[in-house]
């Protein structure tokens, strides 16, 4: 599997389909799931001015209820068919006892039958992380022991999402949870280090003459206590451990500093080694050989399991000017990071589990990617680091929404990566199929074919007056933002909806419209819209049909997807459909925060 998918549509059918995701193909799964809480989450679409607009789009109901499904989801994994184990068969039971067909145990059926179907596509190396929030964390450690094991349990990482929560009953709740589970003992595991404190560097290292910074504190004896078999006890240089009842423990961060051979010496070799190499001296009166051991670029704390920024504390790290935990920081309003996806996170949160659980050249999966920020952060990587193989990534969503903002967020990489959507209308019949589905994912993927802005939320009675989506232009020396107004027609289609159509241009007083049908138009159709006459740009000095037909068919066939070429406006406003974040640019390899010891340490064995 060596090719990136952007795949719309339910998670649970793609993990069935095992000629797109056959067995043990996946190196890291990361899923951020809606969370049950209660709360709708809505996609914040900015007007021509940067404001957020009143209309906000629902990607989903962050509410589970028991229905049909539910139902039909549970039976299917009681009675075996699931290939779930009995563990999970047994621990489902209990939960339909103890919650009921309450929304929790409905949220909990739906998590635990992905979840199976995510063991099985995952390496035997691979890991999962399960983002979450303490509502249903320790239900879901329950269902990921069943079905993972209680043993390949690793960590529980609290990651602080917001500055502060007030509350006038209980403690602000500031955190999320990000559940951590290995499929075997044999996993994938780099170690990922994050700066020292610039007090620790200053009281633990010293300069030498010829500027380094050298360690200069206790620890830095290179045996243990205790005698072993073999030769770890073997005498060096006059020294003989095992005549004080130790023997020789040399670190391996040694391995990273000298040749390859080294690794296959025995003890007294390496400290021969090492000695010869300058990094082992030998001081009369001591009373053993001490290690020399620079400050590397490298060097840093070892990632431990709580991940939170901590404001005000810039100028406190070593190397840098950003604060503490700066790199998994919460996105403020106005940061530029932010693309108006609510439960967007940092993309050094997914950095760090990225470099921490796979290696270059592996596949990472987000079955709940939303905003696309686990691909944003492997691409991230991947050009970090253009001299290692590249990882591929798979996201997956159930709305066109979130498929859209994914390929403009793509789209600001230089170059773009290649990749390949799934499950989107490639033709005229997959585009009546989805119309007939889902009028409104039909209605928000036309949109996208468009980059249009979606202009109300389906959900609310009253919404629509006959406006679907609009994008901006200007053409004059003041910058004066014009509207092109959309409308989108999955059915039948006459001269009369052009008429209504030219009515909204009027009332909303806008310069343009764009009317996106899937039925091809007729004649009196388009004598209608020639009617409405022409918008005259005086900057581009030349004339545009106020109305424009345009069908599914001809969108689909035009070869500018993301600027398509049958679309007559001026040029629009760059970064309104969904609010850009900066462009990626490309960087040398980063030092600190990615795995230590030139990966040597890639894959260890719990």
């Amino acid at each position: 599997m060596a090719e990136n998918l952007l795949c719309y549509g339910d998670n649970a059918n793609f993990l069935r389909d095992k000629d797109l995701f056959p067995d043990g193909s996946v190196d890291l799964i990361y899923l951020d799931p809606p969370f049950n809480s209660k709360r709708p989450y809505n996609i914040l679409f900015k007007d021509h001015k940067g404001t957020p607009s009143e209309a906000q789009i629902r990607a989903f109901d962050d509410t589970w209820k028991w229905d049909e499904r539910a139902q039909s989801n549970y039976d299917f994994m009681i009675s075996g068919q699931a290939s779930a184990a009995e563990s999970l068969i047994k621990l489902m039971g209990t939960f339909n006892d103890f919650l009921g067909h309450s929304e929790m145990f409905a949220y909990l059926v739906q998590m635990a039958t992905r979840l199976v179907m995510m063991r099985r596509v995952l390496k035997k190396t691979g890991s999962l992380y399960l983002h979450c929030d303490p509502t249903a964390s320790h239900y879901l450690k329950l269902v990921l022991d069943a079905i993972l094991g209680a043993t390949n349990f690793r960590n529980e990482i609290v990651w602080r999402r917001t500055g502060s929560h007030n509350s006038t009953r209980r403690l602000g709740a500031i955190h999320d949870t990000i559940l951590y589970y290995a499929k075997s003992q044999d996993y994938t595991f780099n170690i990922v280090r994050r700066p020292y404190m610039k007090q620790h560097v200053e009281r633990r290292y010293k300069a030498g003459p010829d500027g380094r910074l050298r360690f200069s504190s206790g620890g830095n004896v290179l045996t243990g206590a205790g005698t072993t078999d073999g030769d770890s006890c073997a005498p060096w240089r006059g020294f003989d451990p095992a005549a004080k009842n130790r023997h020789w423990a040399i670190p391996s961060y040694y391995e990273s500093l000298m040749p390859p051979a080294y690794r296959d010496m025995k003890p007294a070799e390496k400290l021969e080694a090492l000695y010869q190499a300058g990094l082992v001296e030998i001081e009369p009166g001591n009373a053993w050989p001490i290690m020399v051991r620079y400050l590397d670029e490298r060097d840093g704390v070892p990632l431990q399991d709580i991940w939170a920024y901590q404001p005000y504390t810039e100028g406190t790290v070593h190397g840098t000017n950003k604060g503490i935990d700066a790199d998994v920081a919460w996105m403020g309003p106005t940061d530029p990071e932010r693309l108006g996806y609510q439960t967007q996170k940092p993309n050094g949160l997914l950095e760090r589990i990225i470099a921490t659980s796979s290696n270059p050249g592996g596949v990472v999966l987000d079955p709940f990617c939303g905003c696309g920020t686990t691909i944003d952060a492997v691409e991230t990587l991947n050009r970090e680091h253009p001299d290692e193989p590249p990882r591929t990534w798979i996201g997956i969503d159930i709305t066109h929404l979130a498929i859209n903002l994914i390929k403009n967020r793509l789209a600001r990489f230089e170059p773009p990566p290649t990749y390949r959507v799934v499950g989107e209308p490639e033709d005229l019949g997959g585009a009546r199929d989805l119309a007939t589905r889902d009028r409104y994912q039909f209605e928000y993927w036309a949109l996208g074919l468009v980059v249009a802005r979606p202009a109300k939320d389906e959900r609310k009675k009253g919404a629509d007056k006959g406006i679907d989506g609009s994008f901006h232009f200007t053409d004059d020396a003041k910058g004066t933002m014009k509207t092109v107004l959309i409308q989108v027609k999955s059915g039948h289609v006459g001269r009369a909806q052009i008429g209504d159509f030219r009515g909204v241009l009027e009332r909303e007083k806008a310069e343009m419209g764009v009317f996106i049908t899937l039925e091809k138009p007729t004649k009196p159709m388009i004598e209608e819209a020639v009617s409405a006459g022409h918008y005259h740009s005086e900057g581009y000095g030349r004339d545009y049909p106020r109305i424009q037909i345009l069908t599914i068919e001809e969108l689909l066939a035009d070869p500018d997807r993301l600027h398509p070429r049958c679309l007559r406006t001026p040029p629009r406003v760059l970064g309104e459909t969904f609010k850009q974040a900066p462009k990626h640019k490309k960087k040398g390899p980063k030092q600190l925060g990615l795995p230590n010891n030139r990966r040597t340490e890639e894959k260890r064995k719990r």
